[in-house]
């Protein structure tokens, strides 16, 4: 973990508000995120930054310093924001869109749409482990689009400006090593898996656990915290098995398969202020992202299988 301006925020709003569950309505999480975010901000700086008293939480010593010194640096990183995108923008005639992306199969759709319909146009382009980062960023005009999805029930609270735009509700797979029990199955029962390790990314402001948990019944027994390649290596190597999405590709010593009746969804979205560039033509935008989500599908065969046989209902 390295710390980040994001943190920094969390930290002053706990101060200020004196209560983490009136910070986290203030930041737009979960009071369980904000807690376990807080929890890795602490042990990354070698100690408890506040204490739980009757009223609410108050800061520790060490609290107290790393508040003194993030009461300082948020406002000026947030004045060289707004600075450097009135410098740039008022000079710059051709579009340039910072694009911001989960781990998501909508990105190069949303690249080749900003290229159909901005001839010339500047492109750039980050990942981000946390959609409520990406989220930020849109709202205060860091990135122009973005990325980003949430299991159903489990949207976002709304950033002031920021458009999130649904465009494919995609089911949730299991990858399994090619070794694993089930592996020979064409789909997955959700209640056989109730006894094993899982290999998840680490947890940020995102509901996957919980969303997980209410939808089986029983809790993820994560033994490995993963994402990328690792994640895929992990369950390779049989330390695990994993969600994954219908578009991933099934690499050697991995198998993808759905879960029967198709308990677990994500939503894909996209999002940009309704200020900026996009606003006018975001109908088209959108029909131009899905339009290329059907590339990913073929990446495995069990996804255009579980199509063509849920097409009614899907």
């Amino acid at each position: 973990m390295e710390l980040e301006v994001r943190h920094l925020r969390l930290l002053c709003a706990v101060a200020e508000s004196g209560s983490l569950t009136r910070a986290a309505t203030v930041l737009g999480m979960s009071q369980p995120a904000l807690s376990a975010q807080l929890q890795r901000i602490e042990r990354f700086l070698g100690g408890a930054l506040f204490v739980r008293d009757r009223t609410g939480v108050l800061p520790t010593p060490l609290g107290r310093l790393v508040l003194t010194k993030a009461s300082a640096v948020v406002p000026t990183v947030d004045e060289l924001i707004r600075a450097s995108l009135r410098a740039t923008q008022g000079g710059t005639r051709r579009h340039h869109f910072r694009l911001g992306s989960i781990n998501s199969p909508l990105l190069s759709g949303l690249v080749g749409a900003l290229r159909e319909l901005h001839p010339g146009c500047e492109i750039s382009t980050r990942q981000e482990s946390s959609i409520q980062a990406l989220l930020d960023h849109v709202s205060d005009g860091r990135l122009e689009a973005a990325t980003v999805g949430y299991n159903p029930g489990y949207e976002f609270p709304a950033r002031p400006g920021v458009v999130v735009r649904p465009v494919v509700l995609e089911p949730i797979f299991v990858l399994l090593p090619s070794t694993h029990r089930l592996a020979d199955r064409s789909e997955v029962d959700l209640a056989e898996l109730a006894d094993e390790d899982w290999v998840l990314a680490p947890p940020d402001e995102d509901q996957t656990r919980q969303y997980f948990a209410a939808i089986s019944g029983y809790p993820m027994r994560v033994r490995h915290e993963a994402s990328g390649r690792l994640l895929i290596e992990l369950v390779r190597s049989g330390c695990g098995i994993a969600l994954a999405q219908p578009t991933i590709d099934e690499v050697p010593g991995t198998v993808v398969r759905p879960l029967a009746g198709s308990p677990l969804f994500f939503q894909h979205a996209i999002s940009w202020h309704r200020d900026n560039a996009l606003a006018p033509g975001e109908n088209l935008l959108a029909d131009r992202v899905a339009a290329a989500y059907e590339t990913a599908v073929t990446r495995n065969a069990a996804y255009p299988e579980w199509r063509a046989k849920n097409q009614a209902t899907y």
